[in-house]
């Protein structure tokens, strides 16, 4: 039993530490007593934010998705520190996600407003001569939309077919996380499944995979400080591979067959989701949320 209670807790330190720096900091979710954040323990943007798995995976697919977008790869490219600190740019994402998610409703609005901050330096010209700014509102949707459908298609595939939203839920899930999008300053933001896969259609002739995105990806393929990481960063990428629109993927040259993708890489991640499970548990931030949206304010 210690054995097992050690390896649980070396798995859960592990996680907290790559994910979101070592800390939870649980005390930010549990206070004031009664608020319910910006969406609420009944959206189901808690459902789909607050599954581990589905969230990792969806992320490494948001990542790759929106390299394809020339701009946007150039402000990641010339303003990103990803390279060198990637576990810091990995907890500042996570953190930002999961504050505006679960957090309350003032320290959401806070970490909207440091990002609009942030998108202000960033700025530059791409290799060809065009400008980009990450304050541009039609580059915002791209951002948002890219990660909304990998958010969405992870909790849909790996969350399991007991718990997988139905259509309207998922349609209630695009057009409430569309809030942040226009916080950040994004226009005509999709707020339906099928207005973002019509926005997909509509901005793929823009898409095309320059030499940062290419190596961007060979970056992520790659990361880990050590055996474990590697193995669970191949195993959460592959299964993000396989979230990826197969126009996506074919112009990113990734060749995983459609049987690789159906009997090896997504059935991995959903070993690696259970081993998680096993030992994290039901989310600790999701936890203390509902404690503070249901405290009452006496």
């Amino acid at each position: 039993m210690a054995v097992w209670d050690g390896l649980r807790a070396r798995i859960q330190t592990k996680v907290i530490d790559t994910v979101h720096g070592g800390d939870l900091r649980l005390e930010r979710y549990r206070r004031p007593p009664g608020d319910p954040g910006l969406f609420g323990p009944d959206s189901p943007v808690w459902d789909v934010h607050g599954h581990a798995i589905g969230m990792l995976t969806g992320g490494f697919a948001a990542l790759m998705l929106q390299s394809l977008h020339p701009l946007a790869m150039a402000g990641v490219a010339e303003h990103s520190d990803y390279r060198a600190d990637p576990l810091g740019r990995l907890s500042r994402t996570a953190r930002y996600v999961t504050m505006t998610a679960f957090g309350s409703t003032a320290d959401a609005e806070t970490q909207i407003a440091a990002v609009r901050k942030v998108h202000t330096y960033i700025h530059g010209v791409t290799p060809d001569g065009t400008p980009y700014s990450a304050e541009d509102p039609d580059l915002l949707t791209w951002v948002h939309t890219a990660e909304i459908r990998s958010f969405l298609a992870g909790y849909q595939t790996f969350a399991g077919r007991r718990h997988r939203l139905g259509d309207a839920e998922c349609d209630r899930y695009v057009a409430e996380v569309a809030l942040l999008a226009r916080r950040l300053g994004a226009v005509r933001v999709p707020e339906s499944v099928s207005e973002m896969e019509q926005y997909l259609t509509r901005v793929r002739p823009q898409l095309r995979p320059t030499p940062a995105a290419v190596q961007a990806v060979g970056f992520l393929r790659a990361f880990g400080r050590d055996t474990v990481e590697r193995t669970a960063t191949r195993i959460l990428m592959n299964g993000g591979i396989s979230l990826l629109p197969g126009w996506a993927r074919a112009q990113l040259g990734i060749r995983r067959p459609a049987l690789v993708r159906h009997l090896l890489d997504r059935p991995a991640t959903r070993l690696l989701g259970a081993l998680l499970f096993w030992a994290c548990g039901p989310s600790e931030v999701v936890a203390a949320a509902r404690d503070r949206a249901a405290a009452s304010v006496h």
